[in-house]
């Protein structure tokens, strides 16, 4: 099971790949950052993308039918059984511009979740739909702790 480091470099590899980094949502803070971002700073894109991924989870219009943020807060419910990890409530997102896509994948924890997978891909070369197999992938198999 691959740690962060090694995650953000398998998130490089897909085609396209710009910038990977590992990002709390709660804090904005960046857990593990490799590659380039916009603007230049890892720490300024990872608060950027940490805002829009919590204004997401904290909407109900995008979370599943049933979800109780409450109960999946404090470990009691929403977990599955054979990982004992905490569903996040939102799975991804996907945010496109003229010339790239940023894919933000939610990681299961097995506390509050509030990490996400946030990796920047060239347009031209990126592959949208690999991008979203392999993060859901690497955030199944992600260690944290």
């Amino acid at each position: 099971m691959p740690g962060i480091d090694e995650c953000l470099l398998e998130a490089m590899r897909l085609p396209g790949a710009r910038g990977a980094a590992l990002v709390d949502w709660t804090s904005g803070l960046a857990l593990g950052a490799v590659g380039e971002f916009p603007g230049g700073d890892h720490e300024a894109a990872a608060a950027e993308a940490a805002e829009v991924a919590r204004l997401t989870a904290e909407q109900r219009a995008f979370t599943p039918d049933g979800y109780d943020r409450h109960e999946h807060a404090d470990g009691t419910g929403g977990t599955d059984a054979t990982a004992g990890s905490v569903d996040p409530p939102v799975e991804d997102l996907i945010i496109s511009n003229r010339d790239s896509y940023h894919v933000l994948r939610f990681v299961p924890t097995s506390f509050d979740s509030s990490v996400f997978l946030h990796v920047w891909l060239g347009r031209p070369d990126g592959n949208l739909a690999l991008a979203r197999i392999r993060l859901g992938e690497m955030a199944g198999r992600l260690v944290l702790g």
